[in-house]
């Protein structure tokens, strides 16, 4: 699996600050204050490298309400082997590390997004965290627990993630699946392990947001 280029660590740093995502405060997370500028600068730093929004400059509903769930149930990571899937700024791959997961292994195909996940590390003493491009397209790594927060976000991507989940949970893996409500998401199909208020980005007000486990 092709692991995307890092980009400059400088440009990350100089684009973000440190904050305490509000459900999770004990991780410190770069993050951006103003994403439209952010985006605006990453086109101009890559030469197009901005097609894709800076998601990894948030802190995303599902995985704050994942990292929750993870530090508050260490032993669902404890020992164990995990793919943070969508990694986007490590936050999840983060709160594993510090639950006291065996091995992390976040995935990302944002080249921004992989740089973001070793200065977060970084940035909470957490680690080691083994970065990995898109393993959508292969089979499902040899892991214990695969966590994937915010990752139905739209018909296409649920289209390429659900067929990897279920396959990982065939295999043995222990599944679980941070998502505030998403039509995309086949609720039916899943069992709510969790549920968090988890207040907006930006605005007043709360978003529900449920831990799902695949059975």
């Amino acid at each position: 699996m092709h692991v995307p280029r890092p980009a400059p660590a400088g440009f990350v740093r100089s684009h973000t600050r440190p904050a305490r995502p509000s459900l999770v405060p004990e991780v410190r997370l770069l993050v951006a204050a103003d994403v439209v500028a952010l985006w605006e600068a990453m086109e101009a730093e890559g030469g197009g490298a901005g097609e894709e929004p800076p998601f990894w400059a948030a802190a995303w509903p599902g995985g704050q309400a994942l990292a929750r769930h993870v530090l508050d149930a260490p032993d669902v990571v404890a020992d164990r082997r995990v793919l943070d899937l969508g990694s986007g700024s490590g936050l999840v791959a983060v709160a594993a590390a510090a639950a006291g997961a065996r091995e992390v292994v976040a995935s990302e195909v944002d080249r921004f997004g992989v740089t973001a996940i070793a200065l977060n590390a970084e940035l909470n003493g957490a680690g080691p965290i083994r970065v990995v491009g898109d393993v959508l397209g292969d089979e499902p790594p040899d892991v214990d627990v695969v966590l994937a927060g915010d990752v139905c976000y739209d018909r296409g991507m649920t289209e390429r993630v659900w067929p990897f989940l279920t396959a990982a949970r065939a295999r043995g893996s222990e599944v679980l699946v941070g998502d505030p409500g998403r039509p995309y998401l086949p609720q039916d199909r899943l069992v709510a392990v969790g549920a968090y208020d988890v207040p907006e980005t930006e605005g007043p007000g709360t978003r529900r947001t449920t831990v799902w486990r695949v059975p």
